[in-house]
């Protein structure tokens, strides 16, 4: 399936992008376009879109979840690790409203230096896979044994 977002990812779309690729659609095809754009394409090819005006997964839904939040609880609602995950995106994604816990503005930093070294969204999400498949992997690790 092909998938639609804002160009210039940082945290709610590059996180999106990997669960997308993890747990929702892995052999997903991602298009990064102009917010202005995300809409149209995702209503001319049958793209799927997240975190834009008009996308299927808008930046924030009805329920106040970012596009994060939204998939996970649509395809992998049981995840315990995913649930926190969510949350530490969510914090980071909207630390101006919901203020910043430590694990969201370790998140938020790391991703504003996302475009400063690579040279494309695409080169973005996959080196960003590292790290969402690493504090996910300690997620779970920190939740095992628990009944969550």
């Amino acid at each position: 399936m092909t998938w639609v977002t804002r160009k210039r990812i940082h945290v709610n779309r590059t996180a999106t992008t990997w669960l997308i690729r993890r747990f929702v659609d892995p052999g997903a095809t991602v298009l990064f376009v102009d917010a202005d754009q995300v809409a149209e394409v995702q209503r001319r090819g049958g793209a799927r879109g997240f975190d834009a005006p008009g996308a299927t997964y808008p930046h924030r839904d009805p329920q106040g979840r970012c596009s994060f939040e939204a998939l996970r609880d649509k395809f992998v609602p049981g995840d315990a690790a995913l649930h926190e995950l969510g949350r530490i995106v969510h914090g980071a994604d909207f630390a101006d409203e919901v203020g910043l816990t430590p694990e969201s503005a370790g998140l938020r930093a790391i991703s504003s230096g996302f475009p400063l070294v690579t040279g494309s969204d695409d080169e973005t999400a996959a080196q960003a896979a590292f790290i969402y498949d690493s504090l996910y992997a300690a997620l779970k690790q920190r939740l095992k044994g628990t009944d969550r």
